[in-house]
């Protein structure tokens, strides 16, 4: 029997964790991360979380790629799932890549928010734990949409707004 490994789960913003902000009128990222702490609540598994950035990947620059970089590297997890938006996850995966720094670490995130329907963001989560399960070498991958593998085998298909395994 397979014994289930430690995770950190870094939660940096994006669609998975937006709400709607009522004063504003639209939807803004909820940097407590209640949506995955709700999901979370619900399994009896070993991991922690954290959050930083709190932000849509449309916004991510340099800076916070190299900010989520230290937090893994720094880490003593060894298998780590990032939350991140669908827009940017695969530059943000090949900035890691580039970095080898010995873990594994699975991003995934959601293209329809937790808070309006928390089906595709509860799955692509389920999925990304399940998948770290199963890794045994170091490296980056995306999970996204029932597709799993490298970071430079899965792509946002953007005509279809889907992820695709190339």
């Amino acid at each position: 029997m397979m014994s289930r490994k430690k995770i950190l789960i870094i939660s940096t913003g994006g669609t998975f964790n937006k709400i709607y902000d009522p004063i504003e009128g639209e939807l803004v990222v909820d940097d407590t991360s209640l949506a995955l702490k709700s999901i979370a609540s619900k399994w009896l598994c070993e991991f922690e979380i954290i959050n930083i950035l709190g932000k849509d990947s449309l916004h991510m620059d340099h800076r916070d790629r190299a900010e989520l970089l230290a937090t893994i590297d720094q880490s003593v997890y060894s298998d780590i799932i990032v939350i991140h938006g669908t827009d940017t996850m695969d530059g943000t995966a090949e900035y890691l890549a580039e970095k080898n720094i010995g873990k594994r670490i699975v991003l995934t995130g959601a293209m329809v928010p937790y808070s309006i329907d928390p089906v595709e963001a509860t799955a692509n989560l389920a999925s990304a734990f399940g998948y770290l399960q199963t890794l045994k070498g170091h490296g980056v991958y995306i999970v996204m949409n029932g597709v799993f593998g490298t970071y430079d085998n899965v792509k946002k298909d953007r005509e279809n707004g889907r992820f695709i395994f190339l």
